[in-house]
């Protein structure tokens, strides 16, 4: 549960040159609209270039010259709408956990019952994760920094509430009903499906290499994401 620009594995180069490419032709084929009248969609376009950029070569090798081409704005610009260049990374840190949250919160968990409800997010997290690699590889940078830079942010935890309220709702409505076990912690929940939907995408490079399968092959996604439905549904299920 853990939206950013759409990503696949060993694919982020090609999506910046992608990104890049697509801001360019825009540019070229219409009148822009003067920036400094239509900062919004400047800032969009420095996210959505910066977050591939930060996804493919971290907080320490992303260049705020790259964003700055590819976006045909100037550093001086980004610096004025982010402040710096760990500005820009927070704010891409923090627009791709409202996008996951944003799509999360479609799912309308409470028009399901409960064990439904389950299966339809944790679904809905081992595809999110599959189909936005970037995403991962944003987190997995952010944990190398230790969490020093999401802990500055002054939105995050109210960004990631209504993930643990969802849980929280589904799962007393499952208890009461009598298809979950009780004594269980939603931030538990939460971080159970997490680990077993970031792992497949964190550790599909070293994992598929020393068991030497081919573990994104269509079939064996289908497979692994059917298997961890299952795992979390038993795990809480009563008896």
């Amino acid at each position: 549960m853990n939206e950013p620009v759409h990503l696949t594995a060993g694919s982020t180069s090609g999506h910046l040159r992608k990104v890049r490419t697509s801001a360019r032709s825009a540019l070229t084929a219409e009148p822009a609209p003067s920036r400094t009248n239509d900062p919004a969609r400047t800032m969009a376009g420095i996210l959505e270039v910066a977050t591939a950029e930060f996804a493919e070569k971290g907080l320490s090798g992303a260049r705020i010259d790259e964003i700055a081409a590819a976006t045909r704005t100037s550093k001086r610009m980004i610096y004025y709408y982010f402040g710096s260049k760990e500005g820009l990374y927070l704010a891409v840190l923090e627009e791709s956990y409202r996008r996951m949250r944003s799509i999360e919160a479609e799912l309308k968990l409470d028009d399901l019952p409960p064990e439904e409800a389950l299966r339809q997010l944790v679904g809905f997290t081992f595809d999110h994760h599959h189909g936005n690699q970037g995403y991962i590889r944003l987190v997995m940078s952010e944990n190398m920094e230790r969490g020093s830079y999401l802990a500055q942010s002054k939105i995050i935890r109210e960004l990631n509430v209504p993930a643990i309220g969802a849980i929280d709702k589904l799962y007393t409505r499952g208890v009461a009903q009598g298809v979950f076990r009780t004594g269980l912690d939603p931030i538990d929940i939460h971080a159970s499906i997490s680990a077993l939907t970031f792992f497949n995408v964190s550790n599909q490079h070293t994992f598929g290499l020393i068991f030497k399968g081919d573990n994104q092959s269509a079939q064996m996604q289908a497979a692994r994401r059917a298997s961890i439905v299952e795992m979390i549904v038993r795990f809480m299920r009563a008896p």
